[in-house]
């Protein structure tokens, strides 16, 4: 079986770290052989780059670039494989034309969130009805997406997110990564998320203030690209940026979120989400915003607690309780983690997947 994947990018981002995943379980798979298309030469799960894989750069010169059709057409052409699997809404518009014509399998991935309103004119709503009706399958990575998008039952699957345990095999130790950080306070809250429209920030440092002034001996992490922007340092203020690092994007976050008390995920919408994975794998307790496919991973209550959207009091609230309580935190950091391991594994994600291409093909 030969499939051809197809991503916009491979630089920070959960769509891109489950392709990395993917990719890395598939090359020990000797029934299936594969090559990578990619839209941009930044790559930075730069172990994709170990595996001995052909990959194809068809880089865009603008963001909406057409000429990527045709060289498309011709690499499928050239490679004929019996599937090709996309991972978002652009490439989706690419491998639907191209696919149609060629009649090539086409598995439609670009369903990794759960839009809070389905807006018409919205450009992910546009490409899905474009796209949706010549996909032979529809993959989302929660229920919560599949239904916001509106995907035809007949063809949609969930397959969620797997974490790979191996990855926290080498993690810094947390006395390494405090004094790297020069960390002084007794307890830490991360949250690890580009800085992005999609990602509440606002909701996150608002709530940290709120915390602070109530005396907390705290540090707040902001962790992903994006996060070290000048603006955000202006938005917190001298008062509080002792206690509200910006760090940035960072290559070792596994060892970030074990150095931490607490994991935050504040966004406005959300499929499954790989940070919540982290979290929840390596043991810490969870505070999350209520939505989309949050609620099909975080159990609330028992892993962690879902807060309401945009309301930093109750964000802050819930920090505070986790704070004061150190039984419960654990407690809820060991249920989270067996939850990882029951089921949101990595051999699951990647079992499911090779089903739909056997089934398909």
């Amino acid at each position: 079986m030969k499939i051809l994947f197809f991503v916009s990018g491979l630089g920070v981002g959960g769509k891109e770290r489950r392709l990395s995943e993917l990719l890395k379980e598939l090359k020990n798979r000797p029934e299936i052989e594969f090559e990578l298309a990619v839209m941009s030469r930044d790559i930075h799960y730069t172990e994709i780059m170990d595996l001995d894989i052909k990959i194809h750069y068809l880089v865009r010169k603008v963001k909406k670039d057409f000429f990527i059709l045709p060289e498309f057409y011709r690499l499928c052409k050239e490679y004929r494989p019996d599937i090709v699997h996309c991972w978002d809404s652009m490439t989706a518009v690419y491998s639907a034309f191209v696919c149609k014509f060629l009649k090539i399998k086409f598995i439609n991935g670009m369903i990794a969130d759960a839009m809070g309103q389905p807006y018409f004119f919205n450009k992910s709503r546009i490409r899905a009805n474009l796209t949706f009706p010549v996909s032979d399958a529809i993959v989302g990575n929660s229920k919560a997406g599949i239904k916001a998008y509106s995907a035809p039952e007949n063809k949609s699957h969930v397959i969620n997110n797997g974490f790979n345990f191996n990855r926290i095999n080498s993690l810094l130790s947390v006395e390494q990564v405090r004094k790297d950080l020069g960390l002084r306070t007794k307890k830490v809250v991360t949250m690890v998320a580009t800085f992005s429209d999609y990602k509440d920030y606002k909701t996150y440092f608002k709530a940290a203030k709120i915390v602070l002034d109530h005396g907390h001996d705290v540090t707040f992490l902001a962790i992903g690209h994006g996060t070290d922007l000048i603006q955000l340092s202006d938005y917190i203020g001298i008062k509080y940026s002792p206690f509200i690092k910006l760090l940035g994007k960072k290559s070792d976050v596994e060892s970030y979120v074990n150095a931490s008390d607490i994991c935050v995920l504040s966004t406005f919408t959300e499929g499954i989400s790989n940070s919540i994975l982290e979290y929840m794998a390596l043991g810490k307790p969870v505070v999350a915003t209520d939505g989309g496919g949050t609620n099909e991973l975080v159990d609330d209550k028992k892993t962690g607690f879902l807060v309401k959207p945009s309301d930093p009091k109750d964000l802050a609230e819930k920090i505070e309780i986790l704070l004061k309580d150190s039984e419960l935190r654990s407690r809820m950091g060991i249920c989270g983690n067996e939850r990882v391991k029951e089921s949101f594994s990595i051999s699951s994600m990647v079992n499911k997947f090779i089903t739909l291409y056997n089934d398909i093909k």
